[in-house]
């Protein structure tokens, strides 16, 4: 069991690996810290790809009191050549001591490689220091990197009683600018954004980070649009902004339009008229995307839902009552009875200015 000495340089760590969640994408955020005589003397973060992991900013930072240090550090570190040297080979370099390491990493370029070499080298090292909260915190990249598909968050606006819009398909605004405010962090935070054509015909949404207060580093989430038919107006806003534009379609025959206007246009397989979505998520870890913000309405909402594509859920519930002339948040017209209902386990409910955020997984 680890102590407490143990548990709180690893938090430390875990703080640390969050610096760089609106930037490291498609790395995994780490953080590391390195110890000495009880004492913090080195601290870092893997800020993006190609610039230097968390261990090297971590070394910079102590210089020579990492010599007979110990390193804590969220994710086991590296030992191939990549876009940067091997960590491995800079901290037997530097003389460490000792490194306990928060989880193995299940890329297959490192995957117990790394612990392999700190061992050889005679470095003790121990592993699943606060594996759980690493786990967590890595759970897009883990998805991507074992399960081949990116972690799915379904975002959904709604008011107390659970809709989404009048029937009309009036829905702004639902929540405040709070909440707003609030899913541009999510969207920062996400290499992908999903949606279906159905919102873009509607809203004609950005799916962009506005805020400027979030640096991202001038990254912008790729946008990727559900359309069987290719029925995406030129006009959409997202084709004029900058960042990428992915259209998954079933019919490819009007794709040349949309790609003068800067769309990559992707066919993959569908049924009854819908994109094969796990297809879409497949494509997207390819892509190196490690987490997928939805945000669309009731129709891909269901899809995925019944189709056990979503991972977490992230519900902004505003204090008003809609009434009974407006839209739900799902469409699951397979669910017939009470059995087919899907049970959540509630990981995190907070006040979003006057709104409620609801962040919750599913349970077992």
């Amino acid at each position: 069991m680890p102590g407490e000495s143990d548990i709180a340089f690893m938090t430390q760590a875990l703080r640390l690996a969050e610096n760089g969640r609106y930037t490291a994408h498609p790395n995994p955020v780490v953080g590391c810290v390195i110890v000495s005589d009880g004492k913090v003397v080195g601290e870092g973060w893997h800020q993006s790809t190609g610039a230097a992991h968390a261990e090297i900013n971590a070394l910079n930072s102590a210089g020579d009191k990492a010599r007979g240090a110990t390193v804590f550090v969220t994710l086991e570190p590296c030992s191939h050549h990549g876009k940067t040297p091997p960590c491995c080979e800079a901290l037997i370099d530097a003389g460490i001591a000792e490194v306990v390491i928060g989880m193995q990493d299940p890329n297959p370029d490192v995957d117990g490689k790394g612990l392999k070499v700190l061992k050889a080298a005679g470095i003790p090292v121990r592993t699943g220091v606060l594996d759980e909260q690493v786990r967590l915190q890595l759970a897009g990249f883990i998805s991507r990197v074992t399960a081949g598909r990116p972690f799915v968050t379904l975002k959904m606006a709604c008011s107390i009683d659970g809709r989404i819009a009048m029937a009309s398909g009036e829905s702004q605004w639902i929540t405040g600018p709070e909440a707003r405010a609030d899913v541009q962090r999510l969207r920062a935070r996400s290499g992908a954004i999903l949606s279906g054509i159905g919102t873009v015909l509607a809203d004609d949404p950005s799916f962009n980070v506005r805020d400027p207060d979030i640096d991202t580093l001038g990254r912008q989430p790729l946008r990727a649009v559900l359309d069987a038919q290719l029925r995406m107006p030129l006009s959409a806003e997202m084709l004029g902004l900058p960042g990428q534009t992915v259209v998954y379609c079933i019919d490819d025959n009007k794709q040349q339009a949309l790609t003068d206007e800067g769309a990559e246009i992707v066919k993959v397989g569908g049924e009854a008229g819908q994109v094969n979505a796990q297809a879409v998520l497949e494509d997207l870890a390819r892509r190196e995307i490690n987490n997928v913000l939805v945000e669309a309405g009731p129709v891909l909402a269901g899809h995925l839902l019944t189709n056990n594509l979503v991972d977490e859920l992230v519900i902004y519930q505003a204090p008003h009552i809609m009434g009974s002339e407006t839209m739900g948040m799902f469409e699951t017209p397979a669910w017939t009875a009470l059995s087919h209902r899907r049970l959540l386990e509630i990981t995190d409910t907070r006040p979003v200015g006057p709104d409620t955020r609801i962040t919750a997984r599913f349970a077992g």
